[in-house]
């Protein structure tokens, strides 16, 4: 496999956190290739429009905004490849990343791959992300005011993005597969004494009823216990079931915590337990999850890299690869 050392620094994802890494490294000609993987600009590319990110006082749609980011990494100089990492040798130096195309070897990376939301598993709930079928109560909520919706899952997540929900919503109906649910006591609690949360054990979704242009109108749940599929009207779907971080190339080198995300050790730093490797976004976060403080922690990471970077003595600019002398 070709094996090339162009690039000082690489970005492994697109999102607004390894945009932003981008975009700060590249206005201190670095020049960094940004490896976008298979879902160019992250989840914000699934979402429709996006209300709660600051310069956008009238909103804009969620893949406009990751265009944009892009758009403002390239002005500088950065490069984007659609090519996925499949592995990655960190415990050498210089680092060696391997995609589906070629290998690359860096002297310094930053991890923005980002967490995927845990699915249901439908067509239709693939079809229509983004349009009635959400996975983030904080960005999508305002969307439902005064709206009948059900959130799938059985876990804290569940219960804290349905009672979030209840701000907006005028009912909340709360799907879960079994009797029992894995929240803890006090969220379960907190839940059942809202009067707009109500619950609906020993199911699943079969299906998810709705256009692209009319939203979702309904659902098919399936009673586990006895088989028994009913229609069930409805005018959002939030899949609360958790969300899987992108780390599978890093475990075994890269510190991950008990659920798979990264670990920062070092208070205030975006550093990894590796020297030369950094990380942010929802790769390393589970708990907010906003594009904002993706973005927030893409920018750390990028100044937290260039530092090393001069303090190891790997400040030269290197020569751009050929044909790229007209990106910058």
């Amino acid at each position: 496999m070709e094996r090339t050392s162009d690039y000082k620094v690489i970005v492994i994802g697109s999102g607004p956190a390894g945009c932003t890494a981008a975009l700060y490294l590249a206005r201190a000609n670095f020049v960094p290739l940004v490896l976008e993987g298979i879902q160019p600009g992250g989840q914000l590319t699934i979402t429709t429009e996006v209300e709660n990110y600051p310069g956008f006082p009238d909103g804009i749609l969620g893949p406009k905004l990751m265009d944009l980011m892009r758009q403002q990494a390239e002005r500088f100089g950065a490069i984007f490849k659609m090519e996925q990492v499949e592995k990655v040798e960190l415990r050498s130096h210089p680092f060696v990343i391997t995609t589906d195309s070629r290998e690359y070897e860096a002297q310094a990376v930053i991890i923005a791959s980002g967490a995927s939301a845990k699915q249901i598993g439908l067509p239709s709930e693939k079809e229509l992300m983004g349009f009635g079928v959400s996975a983030c109560a904080t960005c999508d909520g305002f969307f439902f005011k005064g709206k009948e919706i059900v959130v799938v899952g059985g876990g804290d997540s569940a219960m804290e993005e349905a009672t979030f929900l209840t701000k907006f919503a005028s009912k909340v109906t709360i799907i879960h597969r079994r009797e029992e649910m894995r929240a803890s006591k006090i969220m379960q609690e907190r839940a059942m004494k809202n009067e707009k949360i109500s619950f609906l054990f020993n199911s699943t979704i079969d299906e998810i009823i709705g256009t692209k242009e009319g939203g979702v109108t309904a659902i098919k749940v399936r009673n586990v216990m006895s088989g028994e599929v009913s229609e069930m009207k409805t005018q959002g779907v939030f899949v609360a079931i958790g969300h899987t971080p992108n780390t599978a190339p890093y475990a075994g080198q890269l510190e991950l915590d008990d659920k798979g995300y990264l670990v920062l050790p070092h208070r205030h730093s975006t550093k990894t337990n590796i020297e030369g490797v950094f990380a942010c976004g929802d790769v390393v976060d589970h708990i907010y999850r906003q594009a904002i403080t993706a973005a927030g922690s893409g920018c750390m990471a990028a100044l937290d890299c260039e530092r090393w970077l001069a303090h190891e003595r790997i400040t030269e600019r290197w020569d751009l690869p050929k044909g790229e002398e007209d990106r910058v």
